[in-house]
């Protein structure tokens, strides 16, 4: 966990942080004094987000946005930039899809379409549009992605593509933004407790949830990374402790898997 000032004097954007994995992000980095802003879709839940935030930091603010849309991406970035006066962490979370796995063969051309838009657009857009900011000072992204990136997963072929991308995004910004002392990094997560899919996963009764209660039991230290703990590797990965880490994918999945590129 980051000490109580590792972030003094930081402004950290945190898109998809109103919830989820994003949201312990935000948390974790205003408990080590930075200053937090989070950004997502819902202005009900940014404002509950934003409400919890201002307990541990008076500056944390909640700035609505799609990020699937270039447009509003570059305007929370902005907005973030204009609020904390400098922009020095990326930390792109969020981008649910609506699309659960689903044998390729059974997805409509609408659902694969839709997966790409709303999965891989969130994610790279906002470090295309703080890349300027991003370049006065130097700083560090880091971006949450999928295992099924890394590992072939029946069900989530496009998913897993949309990871894969991810991870050689991570690789190739890296080289790119080295230039400008910038670092950029990925988390690969597995299934994951006190996010809005494993909620989703299993409530009611279905196949899914079946599905994922026999994932849930093969994980070696029986049980799933939690929220926080996958936050924790971001926030690790954010901080100066990780200075000379770069173009690299962390698997935050429990000893599920191993391997991977």
């Amino acid at each position: 966990m980051a000490g109580p000032a590792e972030f003094k004097d930081k402004a950290a954007l945190i898109t998809g942080g109103s919830g989820g994995i994003g949201l312990h992000v935000a948390e974790q980095l205003a408990e080590a004094g930075a200053h937090v802003i989070v950004n997502g879709r819902s202005a009900e839940r940014g404002e509950r987000a934003e409400a919890r935030l201002r307990e541990i930091s008076p500056d944390a603010r909640f700035i609505a946005g799609d990020c699937a849309s270039y447009q509003d991406a570059a305007a929370v970035v902005d907005a973030a930039r204009l609020a904390a006066g400098r922009l020095d962490i990326l930390i792109s979370a969020g981008a649910e899809g609506e699309t659960g796995p689903t044998p390729f063969a059974e997805m409509t051309p609408q659902q694969i379409e839709g997966e790409f838009r709303k999965r891989l657009f969130p994610r790279i857009f906002p470090v295309h549009a703080a890349l300027p900011a991003l370049r006065e000072n130097g700083g560090s992204v880091v971006l949450l992605t999928t295992d099924a990136g890394r590992f072939a997963t029946p069900g989530e072929s496009v998913l897993g593509a949309v990871g894969a991308s991810v991870i050689m995004m991570t690789k190739t910004l890296a080289k790119e933004f080295s230039r400008y002392q910038i670092r950029v990094n990925s988390i690969a997560l597995a299934l994951t407790s006190g996010t809005p899919t494993w909620d989703r996963l299993f409530a009611g009764e279905s196949f899914q949830r079946d599905l994922f209660t026999k994932v849930v039991e093969r994980f070696p230290f029986g049980r799933a990374p939690s929220a926080g703990e996958a936050a924790a590797v971001a926030v690790f990965l954010a901080s100066d402790a990780a200075a000379q880490v770069t173009g690299q994918t962390i698997s935050v999945n429990g000893g599920l898997s191993f391997g991977g590129w």
